[in-house]
């Protein structure tokens, strides 16, 4: 392979920028930031019970001092709607004045936290009660913001506004409930609309509703904002309470601040190519930010994930971005605010009120109920809706510690007898706190029996190790036998991963193959009997219920490629074919099994996508090219659905690897090509065409390079590799506040 590097397909961030990329790329994406910046600041100010100048403060400082000082270049600072509920607590406590006094003191604490270094132990919080927080925070909002788009008030509580609810709800107020519901059927609608879509869906829904509301001169509340913004900022103040009650605030506000903000900024550094965060940088820019909003009279400051990710979408190459969209916000507040106080206040909770519910993400509760933290995240969101965010998160943070403990001390240990043999199975972690239950049961065993142990265990400490053993000498003193995997017990004492081979069976294994393959596949399954209790539950499941798969996985029969590892899928969740060259041959090409798979996986099971995954190294494409694979009619005549895919790797430029800037080899080029001609060919399937069309069905061409374990997505018009993880950056990350 050669060893030249190509240009990587997209310019990546930099933090060493010319004016002219300034000019051509930042500029343009500082004036759609601040578009969108300026409805979600109002309306976040007006849920809190802040002054709305506040708001417009905040999104000013958190732009240009987070925006130069920060460790992530692209990422985008301001008011955030995570922080609602505590500014709003805080604000109904101590006043605004002491609620920003709060904020500065609070930025000077992430100042120091980020001096010490200590910020990335942000990060290690569960995400159950990270998603569980914003979750209930998204609740709260929601319920409080409606209030407000039927014409009323909103209340202190989620409970006050529940039980306010009926009676706002038969209270009349047309118009301000037209200008809301409007507001949030463009929310909806906008962002499905082909070509528009990148025209952002908050501006577009507070423009037209204010311009609909000032032609047919709607009587309802507005946005009022002071005469003269800067005469009438507040000076903070010192906060009156207990020690304790202030200090609780302080830190609430700075640990909550700090957690979303560098969360936005590591998915963030998903979405481009350049310099990745600094993150102990990134919380030293917040501080700084929020203690300069908060001497200002401003709200507090986070970083926010959607205006971070339209500002990467709209091409922003460096800082520069930010930091003017913060001077485009003040340069219109001072310049033309009288425009804003057109803006209806309805408008503003309608975005609030869409903001609110996507904080609630089925994507993430899925994956915590597969991973069996859902109760940790229930608990967290009901906590904060109910009690309060401090309470709620502190309900999460016990309950998940409790967790891990109790699994720590969890053993499952059973005694079965079967032919006068008694088997032993010990599952889970075994400490020193499952060893009474342990010789509980070892106990129950007759002297003398016959007894195999089977250890499938995580770890054992060493006083379990030592009851085993007392047990074991004692029984075979007794005339009894013991056989135990002498190894497995090693392994697991030494912390060693001891599950069943099954579960990771190329890890510690030899990549020669065994010399007796048959042996070696019986022990295989021998061991899987063995080990296979914690699955039996799932699959006594999926056996009840069906198969309920959302993608359609169309690989290579390559025995490097794992599917499964590589979606990190499990049983039930993938429907796959494999074949040599993972070729989808056009319909009607006498494929007939490859056809039945397609049809019957977007028909029959309503997959909701089809992923075809070529890889490096591909046999089938090196030899269609050396031209070995004549040798066999058989497989030369089923190669031959590739001379497409060759025409097409004829015409493409060379292909660079995007992490190593290495240029492909001519098998792998071929091969990426491939799996952009295998996405046309499977639109020959009138069922994935109609699927596709009505947004029920996505195509997706993904290559495996198999030395660096890596997953690209082959881009289909022009093929080319993109790093994966561009188009997956904002699952895992809150959404924007």
């Amino acid at each position: 392979m050669s060893t030249s590097h190509s240009p990587p397909p997209r310019e990546p961030a930099t933090e060493q920028i010319s004016w002219r990329s300034i000019v051509r790329h930042d500029l343009p994406a500082s004036l759609v930031v601040f578009l969108i910046a300026i409805p979600l600041s109002l309306g976040i100010a007006a849920a809190s019970g802040a002054p709305l100048i506040a708001g417009l403060v905040a999104a000013v400082v958190g732009g240009v001092v987070a925006g130069a000082l920060g460790g992530s270049p692209l990422q985008v600072s301001g008011p955030a709607a995570g922080l609602t509920v505590v500014v709003a607590g805080l604000v109904s406590q101590y006043g605004w004045a002491a609620t920003a006094g709060i904020t500065c003191v609070a930025g000077l604490l992430q100042i120091l936290l980020g001096v010490t270094r200590i910020g990335r132990l942000a990060l290690s919080l569960s995400p159950a009660v990270v998603h569980g927080m914003l979750a209930g925070i998204g609740i709260t909002i929601a319920v409080q913001q409606l209030h407000v788009v039927l014409g009323g008030q909103a209340q202190s509580s989620l409970i006050a506004n529940l039980a306010e609810l009926p009676a706002q709800l038969m209270a009349h107020h047309p118009a301000s409930v037209l200008v809301g519901v409007l507001t949030v059927v463009i929310l909806l609608v906008w962002p499905r609309i082909p070509r528009v879509k990148a025209v952002p869906a908050p501006l577009v829904a507070v423009v037209a509703v204010t311009a609909l509301a000032a032609v047919f001169m709607v009587e309802v509340t507005r946005v009022d904002l002071p005469d003269n913004p800067l005469q009438e900022l507040i000076v903070p103040t010192l906060p009156t309470g207990s020690a304790l009650g202030l200090a609780t605030a302080v830190l609430t506000v700075a640990l909550v601040a700090s957690v979303e903000s560098l969360l936005s900024a590591v998915a963030v550094d998903k979405l481009h190519n350049g310099r990745r965060t600094n993150l102990d940088r990134e919380l030293i820019g917040q501080g700084a930010a929020n203690a300069v909003s908060g001497a200002l009279g401003g709200m507090p400051v986070t970083g926010v994930i959607v205006r971070s990710t339209a500002n990467v979408a709209a091409g922003a190459r460096s800082r520069a971005s930010t930091m003017m969209h913060g001077l485009w916000i003040a340069a219109f507040v001072l310049a033309a605010g009288a425009l804003l106080e057109l803006i209806p206040m309805a408008a503003l909770a309608g975005v609030l009120l869409v903001t609110g519910l996507r904080l609630v993400q089925l994507a993430h509760i899925r994956t915590l109920r597969r991973h069996d933290e859902l109760l940790v995240y229930v608990v967290t969101a009901g906590g904060v809706a109910a009690l309060g965010l401090a309470e709620g998160v502190l309900a999460g943070l016990v309950l998940a510690v409790g967790r891990v403990l109790y699994r720590l001390a969890r053993a499952t240990v059973t005694a079965t007898e079967e032919n006068g043999v008694w088997t032993v199975r010990i599952q889970g972690t075994l400490v020193f706190l499952g060893v009474a239950s342990l010789v509980r049961t070892l106990r129950t065993i007759p002297t003398g029996a016959a007894v195999r142990v089977q250890l499938q265990v995580d770890h054992l400490d060493h006083a379990a190790y030592e009851a085993i053993e007392d047990w074991r000498r004692g029984h075979v003193a007794r005339g009894g036998s013991v056989e135990v995997n002498r190894a497995a017990f090693r392994a697991a004492l030494n912390g060693d991963s001891a599950r069943p081979r099954w579960l990771v069976p190329w890890q510690q294994r030899r990549l020669v193959p065994e010399p007796d393959q048959r042996a070696s596949m019986l022990d295989g399954i021998r061991e899987f009997e063995q080990s296979a209790d914690s699955i039996r539950p799932m699959m006594a499941k999926l056996a009840a219920d069906g198969q309920r798969p959302t993608q359609l996985f169309i690989t290579c029969a390559d025995s490097r490629i794992v599917p499964n590892l590589i979606t990190t899928t499990g049983p039930g969740e993938q429907f796959c074919v494999r074949n040599v060259g993972n070729l989808v041959p056009p319909h009607g090409a006498n494929s007939s099994s490859v056809d039945a798979a397609v049809e019957y996986a977007v028909e029959v099971l309503g997959v909701t996508s089809i992923v075809v995954c070529g890889h490096s190294h591909c046999g089938a494409a090196a030899a269609v090219l050396d031209g070995s694979a004549d040798d066999g009619s058989g497989l030369r005549s089923w190669l031959r659905h590739l001379e497409p895919s060759i025409r097409r790797a004829l015409a493409l430029p060379d292909i660079a690897d995007p992490a190593t800037g290495v240029r492909l080899s001519p098998a792998d080029k071929l091969s990426v090509a491939n799996v952009a001609v295998q996405l046309e060919n499977l639109r020959s399937f009138a069922c994935v065409r109609k699927a596709e069309q009505e947004g029920r069905l996505e195509l997706v061409g993904l290559w495996f390079d198999i030395g660096a374990a890596a997953a690209r997505l082959v881009l289909e018009r022009d093929p080319y590799l993109v790093r994966a993880d561009e188009e997956l950056a904002t699952a895992a990350a809150p959404a924007d506040r």
